[in-house]
């Protein structure tokens, strides 16, 4: 499915998202707060755009990501970003490789989201930090209102812009059986981090989640 969407992924985001894609980037780097002599791992990083966000001087980015498709697009379009095929719940990767971990809007679509965030955590360094960034609920009647947009307008316009339109009707089912802002939290502590917290965007469309590896 994703191999399908590859060629047209980050401008349908774009324009699915409004333009708050690229705000939600900025954010994630923000978090993520990449210093030189660091080692980056960003998981599901498709075609490398939030890959890129990270990249500086000193700073070794790896994006991994389940789907050749969005990779082959990615190796074209960002020649500097080490590219390697990667199964976010058996990652080939060493213990403590990595100072960060972070991903962005594909830990929904693992099998079972809690045994990546177990690999997220073997792969990190001790003091690691993780960095989850994934679409949420949002709370109150306006909660009412994204979930009629999700489910009856955003295939119709996705439907305009995608020529694999079956790709966003799964985002819209995967986003409204997601796991809460709250039981996330919970997930990623039980797996063993520490000092977690999370921040919602765009009135929780979107939230960022924090964790330390002790």
């Amino acid at each position: 499915m994703f191999d399908s969407v590859a060629d047209s992924y980050d401008k349908t985001n774009d324009l699915l998202s409004f333009g708050q894609a690229r705000l939600w980037r900025g954010k994630v780097a923000r978090a993520v707060n990449a210093k030189a002599g660091e080692q980056i791992l960003d998981i599901a990083a498709g075609t490398g755009t939030s890959s890129m966000a990270f990249l500086s001087e000193g700073v070794r980015v790896v994006a991994a990501d389940f789907s050749n498709g969005m990779l082959e697009v990615g190796k074209k379009k960002y020649p500097k970003l080490e590219f390697v095929f990667a199964d976010a719940m058996k990652l080939p990767f060493k213990d403590q490789e990595f100072d960060v971990v972070t991903m962005s809007f594909g830990l929904r679509n693992v099998q079972d989201h809690k045994v990546a965030l177990g690999e997220f955590l073997r792969v990190l360094k001790p003091g690691g930090r993780l960095v989850i960034c994934e679409f949420s609920h949002v709370p109150g009647p306006l909660g009412v209102l994204y979930r009629f947009y999700l489910k009856y307008f955003l295939p119709k316009i996705s439907a305009l812009f995608s020529k694999s339109p079956e790709a966003y009707d799964y985002l819209s089912d995967s986003i409204q059986a997601w796991p809460k802002q709250k039981q996330l939290a919970q997930d990623i502590a039980n797996v063993g981090f520490s000092e977690i917290g999370f921040k919602n965007l765009s009135l929780g469309i979107v939230a960022i989640h924090k964790a330390v590896k002790r």
